[in-house]
C-alpha cells in the first residue's frame, strides 16, 4: 500500500535541481547547491526527500567509483560516462540495448530485471585541459 504524501516544496525543489542537472548531484551537492536559496534546508531533510523521491520511483541513485551516492531523475534506462580522471558522471547519448536484458534472461537462472552499461575514459573537459596545458609547454 502506498502511502500518500503531502506536496513538499523542499522536495519538489531537490527533484527540479537533480532533474536540471547534468551532472548526478550527491546529497551534500544538493544541500550545497539549495542551501542558499532555502536557509532553513539541512542535510537530514535532503536525504528524507531524496528516500521519498527513490521510492515513489522519481529518482534513481547509482555509485560511481569513489564511495559516493549520486542521483538522476532520468529513471528509464540510459547508460552513463565515468571520467577516470576529474570523477564526473554524466548521461551517456546511446539508446539502452533490451537485448542485452534478454540475452541475459535466457542465459541466467535468475530473475533479471535489467542493466546497467557505465563507460570509463577521460571527459572532454580534462581531454580540453590537457591539451591547454600541452599548448603552454611549447
Amino acid at each position: 500500500m502506498k502511502l500518500h504524501r503531502r506536496k513538499s516544496k523542499q522536495r519538489e525543489r531537490i527533484h527540479e535541481l537533480v532533474r536540471a542537472s547534468k551532472d548526478h548531484p550527491s546529497a551534500q551537492a544538493i544541500y550545497d547547491r539549495l542551501k542558499p536559496e532555502m536557509p532553513s534546508l539541512s542535510l537530514g531533510n535532503v536525504y528524507r526527500n531524496i528516500a521519498i523521491l527513490l521510492e515513489e520511483g522519481r529518482l534513481q541513485s547509482g555509485e560511481f567509483g569513489n564511495g559516493t551516492v549520486r542521483y538522476d531523475a532520468v529513471v528509464s534506462g540510459h547508460y552513463h560516462f565515468v571520467c577516470e580522471r576529474c570523477g564526473g558522471v554524466s548521461d551517456f547519448a546511446m539508446a539502452a540495448r533490451d537485448e542485452i536484458t534478454e540475452a541475459a534472461r535466457r542465459l541466467s537462472p535468475h530473475r533479471i530485471s535489467g542493466h546497467t552499461v557505465r563507460f570509463y575514459g577521460i571527459c572532454a573537459g580534462c581531454l580540453g585541459a590537457e591539451e591547454i596545458k600541452a599548448n603552454k609547454r611549447r
